[in-house]
């Protein structure tokens, strides 16, 4: 579990609980998402490098840090981390966005690729995936996977919930990702839901069912 960030911060513990509410209607459920994902990306992005940028004050020229937004690239697994996705943008809005289209067959419960676009020179980038849920992991872990094959310069996993079963599958078959939630649940579920969670993440982001 070393390699597990949960971010404990007083103001993400209390928009997931609202979060995870049944009654909380489409609108409220994606507004706090959004809220909570611009939250995390300042812990997420805690350790991204400085450079030395000269500017002028309104008296005098002076020598600042800055951050290069756009080495860092957000890749959403489709379609639920989109709901992530513009949280992270409104934190670092020059960073590149790739997107990974995943569905998990519900037989099997494994992940099938259906879509793949980043942007170019990833072995460049820093890579921050983002997936609302690690339940299973088996999303998560196709997605690095494929990831992987680009060389990127690091790989971060962000998710608003999590369980055991799924840092475990992770961390087994990618144990140099960290992971950052807000949240490590009791178990999964017959059917690959987290308990006590807060339903389908993308059923409640879109409105769907």
């Amino acid at each position: 579990m070393s390699n597990v960030h949960l971010i404990n911060h007083p103001l993400v513990q209390h928009k997931l609980t609202l979060m995870r509410k049944k009654e909380a209607s489409t609108n409220s459920f994606r507004r706090l998402l959004n809220e909570l994902a611009s939250l995390m990306a300042y812990e997420v992005t805690r350790d991204m490098p400085l450079q030395d940028v000269e500017i002028d004050t309104p008296l005098e020229t002076m020598t600042g840090k800055m951050i290069d937004g756009k080495k860092l690239v957000f890749v959403s697994i489709l379609r639920a981390g989109n709901g992530i996705l513009e949280g992270m943008l409104n934190v670092v809005p020059g960073a590149r966005v790739g997107h990974v289209g995943l569905y998990r067959d519900p037989k099997t419960l494994t992940a099938v690729e259906y879509y793949f676009k980043m942007p170019h020179d990833m072995q460049e980038r820093d890579i921050v995936v983002v997936d609302p849920m690690l339940a299973t992991g088996n999303s998560a872990i196709a997605a690095v996977e494929r990831l992987k094959e680009l060389n990127p310069k690091s790989i971060k996993f962000v998710c608003l919930l999590t369980c055991p079963e799924g840092i475990a599958a992770l961390q087994k078959a990618h144990p140099d990702v960290p992971i950052y939630t807000a949240a490590i649940d009791r178990q999964l579920n017959d059917h690959g839901y987290i308990l006590p969670g807060l339903g389908d993440a993308g059923d409640r982001i879109f409105g769907t069912k």
